[in-house]
């Protein structure tokens, strides 16, 4: 490892930031529909508006950090993050909410930065686990952020935002007294492109060999993934009759859950299994959870099921991630980080949108259930890319 402090502080600030993130994020639906009487399928929109900006901006924000450096990136992110949270917490129109998704999204489009920081300061050996400490940062922060959401509803939904808005100020400043720059040479901005989509440069990203694979089997999980986002919650409100605190309960548990696989399991999971493994081992963890979530009959099936998908959520993320990274040039990461993130914010885009589709209309099974059906799907299709040679992994 180069820089193991370093590693450490890009950590604390990242989860001191997604503690903030927790504590919306199961709230956002409830609140959308018991307060504001917003359509499932609005809020699968809301959901999806902060996905589809990051999808815009990632690979700007990316490309930037490579020429400005990742820290000065970070810093303003997460006061535009901040800022949105102020908002949700006098929303009282579906406008004023969207607003502020808009804006988290913005700030949001860091997580390519946060990625290239990792690969910046962690050699090749050592990247899986670096990236894993990032999903161990989201993990952590849905297991105290929901928990705390719950409670602070409770006293009202502007708690919440003034909570997540503190949280996520808390880790600017953490940042911006602790967090070094790992960019050493930066690029000159001559020649920078602020193009929302720069075809030149996505053609160079997809012609690496390997990369556009892990690039598609990226998209599809996250699509898979991004079904229930903003229906999960539903799910357990109007069907199971969970109340805020229950429901953020359950995303504490896939928090605990993704924390220990990505913080402290990858490690030794990576060593003792091949990459090839992990993919087959993440999808079906990931397949079976999915599909078994609408029919958890009661608090403890659903908990056990959501278990069972947070572990191959938290296998698979940060294994292909790692390969993204490994296969990049150095003097690329950035830009194909960003890239590959961007990828992951549209499938979080055309996941809600699908998914509130899907429950609104459809039934409360739907989302749930195609996410497993595309899960299984791209499961074979990586079986027949790797045995055909088309992917050369081990």
């Amino acid at each position: 490892m180069k820089n193991k402090k370093a590693l450490f502080i890009i950590f604390i600030t990242i989860f001191i930031d997604l503690l903030g993130f927790g504590i919306l994020i199961p709230i956002l639906p409830t609140f959308a529909s018991s307060q504001i009487g917003i359509s499932d399928f609005g809020i699968g929109v809301l959901v999806a508006i902060y996905s589809l900006i990051q999808f815009l901006f990632n690979p700007i924000v990316g490309k930037l950090s490579d020429r400005i450096g990742r820290r000065p990136v970070i810093l303003i992110s997460l006061l535009l993050t901040s800022a949105s949270y102020i908002i949700f917490s006098f929303s009282t129109t579906f406008l004023l909410i969207f607003l502020s998704r808009v804006l988290a999204g913005l700030g949001g489009s860091n997580i390519g930065t946060a990625q290239a920081y990792i690969a910046d300061i962690t050699d090749k050996e050592n990247r899986a686990r670096g990236m894993g400490m990032i999903g161990a940062a989201f993990g952590l922060g849905f297991v105290f952020g929901p928990i705390m959401g719950g409670f602070l509803a409770h006293y009202g939904y502007e708690y919440v935002g003034y909570a997540s808005a503190s949280f996520s100020f808390l880790a600017f400043l953490f940042a911006f007294f602790m967090l070094p720059e790992s960019v050493k040479q930066k690029k000159s901005m001559s020649g920078f492109s602020v193009k929302i989509f720069n075809f030149v440069d996505i053609k160079n990203i997809i012609k690496i060999p390997n990369i556009r694979v892990f690039i598609f089997l990226f998209f599809v999980i996250i699509f898979s993934i991004a079904n229930i986002y903003g229906t999960f919650a539903l799910l357990g409100h109007k069907y199971y009759g969970f109340t805020n605190r229950e429901n953020g309960y359950l995303f504490g548990i896939i928090g605990i859950v993704s924390a220990i696989i990505q913080g402290g399991l990858m490690r030794r999971i990576s060593k003792s299994l091949s990459e090839k493994s992990m993919l087959y081992l993440g999808m079906l963890f990931l397949m079976i959870g999915l599909g078994l979530l609408p029919y958890g009959i009661n608090f403890t099936g659903v908990a056990i099921v959501s278990s069972i998908y947070a572990i191959g959520a938290g296998i698979l993320q940060p294994t292909i991630i790692s390969l993204v990274s490994k296969y990049s040039p150095e003097e690329q990461q950035g830009a194909v980080l960003g890239f590959n993130s961007s990828m992951g914010s549209l499938a979080r885009v055309l996941g809600p949108l699908w998914g509130g589709f899907a429950f609104e209309f459809l039934g409360y099974g739907a989302p749930f259930v195609t996410g497993a059906i595309f899960t299984f799907l791209i499961l074979l299709v990586t079986i027949y890319l790797i045995k055909t040679q088309k992917l050369n992994i081990t």
